[in-house]
């Protein structure tokens, strides 16, 4: 199944993941965990596979019809197709995970326990398993029988109270930023609980739901009401503790400014020829600027409406103050340091269809990231995985396809 020329050599060679899960925040952990040079084996329902697969359009022109939204969080994978309803299936997938580091998955709440696949039963196959559970709201609390999607939980975390103009409705983020940080999370722990176990011998079960990972990262917002704050509110583009710190209009169109220190500011009043308002006593400091926000905008504003936008990005380049434009997405992905990092790639799948992907954003001295297969089709490596893994021969294989405990696509 893996070639010399394709075999994992990040930092988590040799590291086997056997991922249950589907849609984003489960399947976004595994892939990360597949760039750092895992293997990674994706387990989809016989018929059906990932929901994300349907997400489009658009869709990869191969006959497959995968969306682009799946094949965002699906590369360096193998995808079999496995029953888990059927006690054959059920069975297949618990040899594999005997065989797994870490077994991802985003079932319901005690959904897996039926099958013999819940942390429990694993673990007693094999203690040292790290065993990740994804949930909307964990495995604990009133809420643990509910299901959780990216927009309920940016809304009911208090993230979109946060988010939007000041006058306007709540507003969710255009990413799905609380799958996005889950899966992120995910990863972290999970890289925790490898390291505890080289060091301990022992597994463990993670339990990570959507909302505890979004309500972390409310951060400086949540700090600010925990420590003695007002009720953070929604403020469009300003920044409750920082100003300037927002978009303002040029003689052209829009531009960002994000000054963070006293200096910044200072050094930017020189720029437009205001020295007199960065020795100004009600803007000496960072508070008291945010403290006097609309006499500085009052006063910022009109100068900075004058300027066409080019020239007040090139002398605040000179003067090293931090300040640009909001690019579209084609603008950002077409920017010269995103192509000098080498963020956007691609890949090929095995009929030569090209998949165009955003890569690992870290940069490793000794042990860089690596794409090896492209977003799978559903189940094509089924036959493959379940041959090398476990010793299946034609004739079982036959059989199992045939009683539709196992799908495959090729």
């Amino acid at each position: 199944m893996t070639d010399p020329v394709s075999a994992p050599t990040g930092p988590l060679a040799g590291i086997r993941v056997l991922d249950l899960s589907r849609v984003l925040a489960g399947p976004w952990c595994a892939q990360m965990l597949g760039d750092l040079g895992a293997e990674v084996t994706k387990v989809e329902q016989p018929g059906q596979g990932d929901d994300t697969r349907r997400w489009g359009p658009p869709f990869l022109p191969d006959g497959s019809r995968d969306s682009a939204y799946y094949l965002c969080a699906n590369r360096n994978k193998r995808s079999i197709g496995i029953d888990l309803a059927q006690e054959e299936g059920a069975a297949l997938i618990r040899k594999l995970a005997a065989q797994a580091d870490v077994v991802i998955e985003n079932f319901r709440v005690g959904g897996l326990a039926k099958y013999g696949l819940d942390y429990a039963a694993l673990s007693a196959i094999k203690p040292d398993l790290i065993y990740c559970s994804i949930t909307g709201f964990g495995q604990t609390g009133p809420d643990k029988d509910r299901g959780g999607y990216d927009f309920l939980i940016q809304g009911m975390s208090g993230l979109m109270s946060v988010t939007g103009d000041a006058d306007g409705p709540p507003t969710k983020v255009g990413i799905p930023t609380s799958d996005l940080s889950t899966g992120l999370y995910a990863t972290i722990s999970i890289l925790a609980a490898l390291n505890h176990r080289s060091r301990t011998g022992e597994g463990q079960h993670i339990d990570l739901a959507l909302l505890d990972a979004q309500v972390a990262l409310l951060a400086n917002q949540a700090s600010s009401w925990l420590n003695g704050g007002p009720e953070p509110h929604r403020m469009g583009n300003q920044h409750p503790s920082m100003a300037p710190y927002q978009d303002f209009a040029c003689a052209d169109g829009e531009i960002l400014i994000a000054l963070g220190n006293d200096r910044q500011f200072r050094d930017f009043c020189a720029v437009l020829g205001l020295d007199e308002l960065g020795g100004d006593p009600r803007f000496a400091d960072s508070a008291s600027r945010a403290a006097n926000r609309a006499a500085l905008l009052d006063a910022l504003s009109p100068v900075i409406a004058s300027w066409p936008s080019d020239d007040l990005i090139a002398a605040m380049d000179r003067a090293k103050l931090p300040g640009g434009k909001v690019n579209t997405i084609p603008q950002a992905l077409a920017h010269p340091q995103v192509a000098a990092r080498g963020m956007v790639r691609e890949i090929a799948r095995e009929d030569g269809t090209p998949v165009h992907f955003l890569g690992f954003p870290a940069q490793f001295s000794k042990t860089p990231a690596n794409y090896r297969h492209a977003p799978p089709r559903s189940a094509q490596d089924t036959h493959a995985v379940l041959q090398r893994d476990l010793g299946l021969d034609q004739t079982e294989l036959e059989r199992l396809l045939a009683q539709g405990i196992i799908s495959n696509s090729l």
